[in-house]
This record gives C-alpha cells, sequence and structure tokens, in this order.
C-alpha cells in the first residue's frame, strides 16, 4: 500500500512539474485575450462550437511555447532565486523532456488550428510562437529592445482570436484591441523588470533597468504607453464595437494605472515598481471583463 501510494504521488507530482511547465497564468491570459478577439470579431455572430475549437489550439500551442520558452532559457533560470526551483534547473524534468513536450504541444496546436480552425489563425500562432521562441527569447541577452519586441507576440493572441471567428487580420477593431494589449505589456514588463533588477542582471538578462541607475529612460517607456492607451482604448468605443459600461470603466482602470505610474516615475523605486507591477497584473483582467460583460449586454 505504501508502495502504491508513493507511486501515485509521484505520478502526480510528475504531472504538476509539467503543469508548470506551460506557465499556466501566461496561458490562461493568452487563451483570455483570444477569446476576446474572437467575441469581438463574432460581432454577435458567435460560433461557440468553432470558439471551443479556437480555445483548445491556442491553449495547446500556447502552453508549448511557454514550456519551450523555459527549456531554451533553463541554464539562465537556474541563475535566478525567483526561477531556480523550476522543473527544469531543479532537475526534476530532463532537458530532452522538457523538449519533447513542448514541442508536441506546439505542433499539435498548430495542426489544431490549421485543420479545425482556419489556416489564418493558424499563421497567427506561429508567427506568435516564432517571435516569442527566436527573436525574443534571444534578443533578451542582447538588448533592451526585448521588451518592444516582446510586446508584439504578447499582443498577437487577440488577433488570432479575431482570425479564427473571421478568417482575415485585415480589420481596423482588431488591431486597436492589439494595440491595447501591446502598450499595456511594456509597462508590466518594465515594471517587473525593475523589481527583479538584480535577478536579471545575475542571469545576464539585458533589461531597461540595467543599464538607466536613474530610472529616467524607465519612467518615460513607462508613461508613453500608458499615455497612449487613453485613446487607443476609447478608439473602440468611437468604432461602436463596444457601450458605456466598457468605456468608463475601461477609462477609470487606465486612469488608476497611470497613476501609479507616475507614482514609480516620481520615485523610481522598488516599493512604487512592485506596486505599479500588481496594478498592471490587474489591469488586462479588467478590461477584458468590461467587454465581456459589455458584450453580453449590448
Amino acid at each position: 500500500m505504501i508502495t502504491k501510494t508513493a507511486s501515485i504521488r509521484h505520478l502526480l507530482a510528475t504531472l504538476s512539474d509539467y503543469y508548470e511547465l506551460t506557465k499556466p497564468g501566461i496561458t490562461f491570459t493568452v487563451v483570455a485575450s483570444m477569446m476576446v478577439g474572437f467575441i469581438m470579431g463574432a460581432a454577435g455572430q458567435l460560433n461557440y462550437a468553432l470558439m471551443a475549437h479556437a480555445i483548445m489550439g491556442t491553449y495547446l500551442i500556447a502552453a508549448g511555447t511557454a514550456a519551450h520558452n523555459m527549456f531554451m532559457e533553463r541554464g539562465l533560470d537556474g541563475l535566478m532565486r525567483r526561477t531556480s526551483k523550476r522543473p527544469l534547473p531543479d532537475s526534476r524534468i530532463s532537458p530532452r523532456q522538457g523538449f519533447i513536450f513542448s514541442m508536441s504541444l506546439i505542433l499539435a496546436g498548430l495542426f489544431y488550428l490549421l485543420v479545425v480552425v482556419n489556416i489564418v489563425a493558424g499563421l497567427v500562432s506561429l508567427a506568435t510562437t516564432v517571435i516569442y521562441l527566436w527573436a525574443y527569447t534571444p534578443l533578451k541577452r542582447i538588448s533592451a529592445l526585448n521588451v518592444f519586441v516582446g510586446a508584439i507576440p504578447g499582443a498577437l493572441p487577440v488577433v488570432g482570436g479575431w482570425a479564427a471567428a473571421t478568417g482575415t487580420v485585415f480589420e481596423h477593431g482588431m488591431w486597436i484591441l492589439f494595440g491595447i494589449v501591446f502598450c499595456w505589456q511594456i509597462p508590466h514588463v518594465m515594471s517587473i523588470a525593475w523589481v527583479c533588477k538584480k535577478d536579471y542582471e545575475h542571469a545576464g538578462f539585458k533589461m531597461l533597468p540595467r543599464n538607466d541607475k536613474n530610472g529616467i529612460i524607465t519612467s518615460i517607456w513607462i508613461l508613453l504607453p500608458l499615455l497612449i492607451l487613453f485613446p487607443t482604448v476609447y478608439k473602440l468605443y468611437v468604432m461602436d464595437l463596444v457601450g458605456l459600461l466598457y468605456l468608463s470603466g475601461s477609462l477609470i482602470a487606465t486612469a488608476i494605472f497611470f497613476w501609479y505610474g507616475i507614482k514609480f516615475a516620481i520615485h523610481r523605486n522598488i516599493p512604487e515598481a512592485r506596486a505599479l507591477m500588481f496594478s498592471s497584473f490587474a489591469y488586462l483582467p479588467i478590461i477584458w471583463i468590461f467587454i465581456f460583460v459589455d458584450w453580453m449586454i449590448w
């Protein structure tokens, strides 16, 4: 009985490690963003079966992309305190197992989207994976420009969702959604980089705060996209894609987010960076919730 219990515990621990490889928080954020794009693109003609297929394919390829990122950065993760206990640097999963697992998910998700959803959605997801893994990931060790390059795959899931619903990427509203996520991601990543500055430096990541000791340049790149967020979230309302509930809620949320950005720019310290980081964690889900609720009553 003890041996059987130990085997079950080992199996559950192994499954938990593989699940951790998929970066569940990021993966579910990707899926949520895709769903927003799908709902907005469907314009009231929601195909629930197609959306379910899009969710499945997106989850698989997003989970695989996250896992492969962990595979690629396993050595660097081992140098940072906050990531050293991840399954690969902690040797709970071997590099070979991590590679096979991640690539299997990527290929399965891509095949699913191409065959079951549509080719455009599949190609958008493929572009997201390629830019994230083979542009953003290596650039993190080369240049602080990685923040802006990384914001592209971070914002593409809404495009993938819109493409899944419509089969096209040539509609204005879709790129407004892209702009919201792109602008959100820059202060989000900048705040994390400031909080974890020593960890990133130890691992050799070229994040902007590394060469910005007084925080002036970082502050500018935090405040600029926050300012751009105001007209961007407003544009969805102007295009008659959402109603007043979304407009009022999104503008209030953006104002609060901007306020935390101003506080960081004034003080430029870790406590204010951490406060900005937590406000960024809340911002995008709040915007998506307002879109979902507004869509339900619109």
